[in-house]
């Protein structure tokens, strides 16, 4: 197989980038993406995205590894690996346009014989009813005849070192028997813990967005779970750590869902299932309910602030931690946000900190300046530290130094002392 294949993968973000450099360890691989800057940046062997580390990227390039933006290097590829977004827009509703473009871009160089893998998350049925006959349409080839195709969901979690790609288990599938084998082979032989083979793409795509709908959903009972035992005054992980004691308790805790994965893929399937003439409500009001847990954390801080004493109006507020996640400098779809935005309706006098977000790239998208580093002047002194994401720096932080006397904290992630905590979700 390593003689055999010639692989080109399509999209260098946070899926895209880790994929090709473990297939290059093996086979001729080429990156491409769309972005010039991208591209200049891992060819000196940096990864913005921290996802791949710079001695692993540096030492892929001297191995011949290739990141490019040039659409005639990847045309003598056999194999296109399409790992590029799927968003939604302002409606919620799935937005198939870059994956429509890399279908375009994979039009434009494929040949007979080849094979176009797609690893983007989407509902059921967009690989064999949108991406290929796009293929078919810019390239002349008939699919299954000329060129053939296989399914491959991604399971990167941002930020993990833990379950990296190498070490994911994946779904794989193909548009024959013959070439469902193959894909499952070529995985597999870059991959720590193996494949499964699902019996079609549709099984695969189906499956994909599952993974994250349910893990929405649970995360929205919990989240429920602290906005009934906030108004009863019970704390919700005292409640959760003694529940978590029996055997089959599933043990998540309360918070924000941000991010390209959680908070964005139920809608691929709500949307399809609605098509169907099928509401899903369970995944809708959990949807609903999380999409708003930014709001009410920042109705809960003023809540607070006037059970306590505290002036909301032209308060000054720190908060800790703007990316989706933890230790993790994704901003995307990142709810604290909403926090900031509940806030800033009383006050402007907001300082947002986090040693991993990119400052321009938080200006740009969301109009919010932001800092690497904590204005702990003597003269600053805070009326609230909102604790948005444990990220590690965060743990150590001599917090109650920073605030006036009667400042208080609020901790939406519970990472902080209990002693030192005047709120929580």
């Amino acid at each position: 197989m390593n003689k055999e294949f010639k692989i080109s993968v399509i999209g260098l973000g946070y899926v895209g980038l880790p994929l090709a450099r473990l297939f290059s360890t093996k086979y001729k691989t080429i990156g491409y993406d769309l972005n010039v800057e991208r591209v200049k940046s891992l060819m000196k062997g940096s990864d913005s995205t921290l996802e791949v580390d710079d001695l692993s990227l540096q030492e892929a390039l001297k191995n011949g590894f290739i990141c490019s933006s040039d659409l005639d290097d990847i045309k003598d590829s056999n194999i296109y690996i399409v790992a590029v977004p799927t968003p939604v827009d302002k409606n919620n509703r799935p937005d198939l346009l870059p994956l429509i473009k890399a279908s375009e871009t994979v039009g434009k160089v494929i040949s007979k014989g080849d094979i176009v893998i797609y690893e983007s998350t989407v509902y059921p049925g967009v690989t064999e009813e949108e991406c290929l006959p796009t293929v078919e349409k810019i390239s002349g080839l008939k699919y299954n005849i000329d060129f053939f195709a296989g399914y491959s969901p991604e399971r990167i979690n941002p930020g993990d070192k833990e379950h990296t790609v190498e070490k994911i288990k994946k779904v794989t599938s193909g548009s024959t028997p013959e070439i469902a084998d193959l894909v499952d082979k070529l995985y597999a032989s870059v991959l720590i813990n193996g494949t499964f083979k699902a019996s079609s793409i549709k099984v695969a795509e189906a499956s994909k967005i599952i993974e994250n709908s349910q893990r929405d959903v649970n995360i929205a009972f919990v989240n429920e779970l602290a906005k009934i035992f906030n108004v009863m005054g019970i704390d919700t992980n005292d409640v959760l750590e003694a529940a978590s004691t029996k055997w089959n308790f599933i043990n998540m805790k309360p918070g924000l869902v941000g991010g390209h994965c959680i908070s964005v893929d139920p809608y691929y399937l709500i949307q399809k299932a609605q098509i169907y003439g099928y509401l899903p409500r369970i995944m809708s009001d959990a949807r609903r309910l999380n999409d708003g847990m930014g709001d009410y954390v920042g109705h809960q801080i003023i809540k607070l602030m006037n059970k306590t004493g505290v002036i909301v109006k032209n308060a000054n507020i720190l908060i800790l931690g703007i990316t989706f996640k933890e230790n993790c400098p994704d901003v995307r779809n990142t709810k604290v946000v909403d926090i900031y935005n509940t806030l800033h309706e009383y006050t402007s006098n907001i300082n947002v900190t986090d040693p991993w977000a990119d400052p321009s790239k938080v200006k740009k998208e969301y109009s919010i300046d932001i800092n690497p580093k904590i204005d702990n002047s003597p003269i600053k002194k805070y009326d609230v530290v909102v604790l948005a994401v444990a990220h590690e720096q965060f743990k150590n932080l001599k917090i109650r130094n920073l605030l006036k006397d009667n400042g208080v904290v609020y901790d939406v992630k519970s990472f902080l002392p209990r002693e030192i905590v005047d709120g929580r979700l």
